[in-house]
């Protein structure tokens, strides 16, 4: 009989954050982003715009249309961030993220990072960086465990 060969726990969540950004509605990157505690899946979030919303492949790309370049002026984008959708819909269904880990598919942004502090989010495991010098410094202050998932 031939031996299971079974995902570790950060193959298993990194696979399902990547399922997860497929749903992603943004025209420059799809990101996707789950909360985990004690290895059981609490929350998961995509980058897109608020519900109800027309989405971005159908209204088109303001930071593209100016040319901001990634890393930069968050706020003109209409879009949520995946991180920020998956606390936020921890929040809408009461579920406590305190202490979790979140897996998600890029390095969050500065804005997200400060969300993940707030939340007291224990760990980040990203699997590909994202050019945003400030996150990296909140997240280095706060303590949080900051590591890049290496397949």
């Amino acid at each position: 009989m031939e031996k299971l060969v079974r995902p570790s726990f950060d193959e298993y969540f990194m696979e399902i954050a990547k399922i997860v950004a497929k749903r992603s509605t943004c025209l420059r990157r799809q990101v996707g982003a789950v909360i985990v505690k004690d290895k059981h899946i609490l929350s998961t979030g995509y980058n897109g715009v608020p519900k109800g919303f027309p989405h971005c492949d159908e209204i088109g790309c303001v930071r593209e249309k100016l040319g901001i370049p990634e890393g930069e002026r968050h706020e003109l984008c209409l879009g949520l961030h995946a991180e920020q959708n998956a606390i936020i819909q921890a929040a809408v269904f009461g579920v406590s993220i305190k202490g979790a880990t979140l897996y998600v598919t890029h390095f969050p942004c500065s804005v997200c990072a400060k969300m993940i502090v707030n939340a007291e989010i224990k760990e980040v495991v990203f699997l590909n960086d994202y050019p945003d010098e400030l996150s990296k410094e909140i997240l280095k202050k706060s303590n949080i465990k900051v590591r890049q998932f290496r397949p």
